[in-house]
């Protein structure tokens, strides 16, 4: 039996200590901008991040289909290889032992898990996973974590966060974001009651999946991706609105050409000097898909004409 059909047959049980989670309708009603979006990240598939983002997206109006790691991978970068039986159950016993190489939430099947790496999930998650969902159509965006923790300049390359959002927009042609959050401490699924840090990026997350989306078609250009970093979720940074959206670069620009002008200046700043900045700042870095650097400047331009009245000036 070919390993794509094996995905219908791994239907796993929840733990007993899951919550009851609602099954998704097969035709869901989308908002004003629903779109169909392919999830995944490096942390796995039963990470709180991941499914409060799931949660958030949905509520948001779009058709969101899961494809994620059976069990934490971050640091694999673009590591890609072909899932193999698992022996032990998934993180945090999100399936059983001896399971197969790919599988399902017993409750709703649009949560997936492939017993790989973050860009093998993303891959299953596009060419296999979510087509049946969809009538045959590929997703429209992909949208990778909140990753456990910051993903910033050198960084980058090792993420297998930042490994998902390349493959989509490289290999498959379809638009990426990738999120990160300075908060970290991995959690489960079923943590109760959900800590803001997690409610918190969920939610600004889908804020700027939605300013994407309602940029219209084409999302970004070809071979980009937005590198989203956000800040640590204390202090006054508690409250969604209280946070700002800054255009960025993912390295120094010493010896790079100059970047898009904006705030009266053609170098934009660092992901890592936004976010040490404090006050709250999220950095939105334009990457080159190619080279997991920063993309030109006419790219760049794109992104500042789409989400302009999003973003702001770094203070």
């Amino acid at each position: 039996m070919k390993l794509a059909s094996l995905l219908w047959l791994n239907i796993v049980k929840p733990d007993e200590k899951m919550r009851a989670q609602s099954i998704l309708p097969a035709l869901p009603i989308l908002g004003a901008h629903g779109a169909r979006i392919l999830q995944s990240n490096d942390d796995g598939w039963a990470e709180l991040y991941i499914r409060s983002l799931n949660t958030a997206l949905n509520d948001a109006g779009h058709d969101v289909v899961l494809s994620a790691p059976a069990e934490n991978k971050s640091g694999s970068g673009s590591t890609d290889q072909e899932p193999s039986p698992r022996t032990s159950p998934c993180e945090y016993n999100s399936c059983p032992a001896n399971s197969g190489p790919i599988g399902t939430n017993a409750t709703n099947m649009r949560l997936n898990w492939v017993n790989s790496f973050p860009v093998t999930s993303v891959r299953y998650g596009i060419d296999t996973i979510a087509p049946p969902f969809w009538n045959g159509q590929a997703p429209e965006l992909v949208v990778s974590g909140p990753n456990v923790g910051s993903n910033l300049f050198l960084a980058v390359p090792f993420s297998g966060t930042v490994g998902v959002a390349v493959y989509a927009s490289h290999e498959a042609g379809i638009p990426a974001l990738a999120f990160s959050g300075a908060s970290d401490g991995n959690l489960a699924f079923d943590t109760n009651p959900v800590p803001a840090r997690s409610t918190v990026y969920a939610q600004l997350a889908t804020q700027l999946t939605n300013a994407v989306l309602d940029s219209g078609a084409p999302y970004l250009p070809p071979d980009v991706f937005l590198n989203v970093n956000f800040p640590k979720v204390e202090g006054d940074c508690t409250d969604p609105s209280k946070f700002k959206w800054v255009l960025s670069r993912i390295n120094p620009g010493v010896f790079s050409d100059r970047d898009v002008e904006t705030c009266g200046t053609d170098r934009l700043p660092t992901e890592t000097s936004v976010i040490d900045a404090g006050g709250c700042q999220i950095s939105v870095s334009v990457g080159d898909s190619t080279d997991k650097t920063t993309a030109p400047a006419e790219k760049q331009a794109v992104v500042l004409q789409k989400l302009g009245s999003l973003l702001t000036c770094v203070s």
